[in-house]
């Protein structure tokens, strides 16, 4: 009996001096990771949450400026060669006036100015048939596009008749080349459009039209 209850004693106290040992160093590690945040991001170079990660590719890429080439449209001092097919009397070389017109026997003003060759052609068109022909058959082509303008920093600033396939730089070039003082890497193009003007800074190689205005900057040092 004694016995007994010494052993009991012993176990009890094994038992309690196992609950009171050191516990581990290390903690376990949490079931669901902790998601960083964005300043801990930008501070400690913690793992990017997607969220962060695609914010920054949005923002690292720019957006480019475009200066697209739509179907060429007439202005004034363009110069037409209009045929009404059978009226010799109304055909003949017009030139868009500056009111972007086109004065013609019979019919008077014709809009011309943003038009194509081919819309135009069914303007006049229609006007005739309204009046003096059953059916009229119109065509439109350009005789002599509409000047451009060398402006800024060139030797000779001023306007100049349009070639075909022309660049800025040969277009610079007609005006006599850079000035000592012109910015060379690129230059301001204008171009008027239907909603206004489009303006952009252009390289060298890039097309003109007829109408354009080029603009050569200084260079700051």
């Amino acid at each position: 009996m004694r016995l007994r209850l010494v052993f009991v004693v012993l176990s009890t106290a094994l038992v309690l001096s196992a609950c009171a040992g050191p516990r581990p160093r290390y903690a376990a590690a949490p079931a669901t990771p902790v998601q960083a945040s964005d300043l801990d991001v930008r501070a400690y170079g913690a793992p990017q949450p997607a969220s962060y990660a695609q914010r920054r590719v949005t923002q690292a890429v720019p957006v480019a400026a475009t200066f697209e080439d739509g179907p060429y449209t007439l202005d004034s001092g363009d110069k037409l060669r209009i045929v009404v097919f059978g009226q010799d009397t109304l055909s003949n070389n017009y030139t868009v006036d500056a009111q972007g017109q086109v004065n013609m026997p019979l019919i008077g003003g014709v809009s011309a100015r943003g038009l194509t060759t081919a819309q135009l052609s069914g303007a006049i068109a229609g006007r005739l048939k309204q009046s003096f022909i059953r059916d009229p058959s119109v065509a439109v082509e350009i005789e002599t596009y509409r000047p451009f303008f060398v402006l800024g920093e060139v030797t000779f600033p001023g306007q100049y008749p349009y070639v075909p396939n022309m660049t800025v730089e040969n277009a610079i070039a007609i005006a006599g080349g850079f000035t000592p003082r012109a910015f060379k890497d690129k230059v301001t193009v204008t171009r008027k459009a239907p909603g206004g003007e489009l303006r952009y800074k252009l390289p060298l190689r890039n097309p003109v039209r007829p109408g354009d205005t080029i603009t050569v900057g200084e260079r700051w040092f």
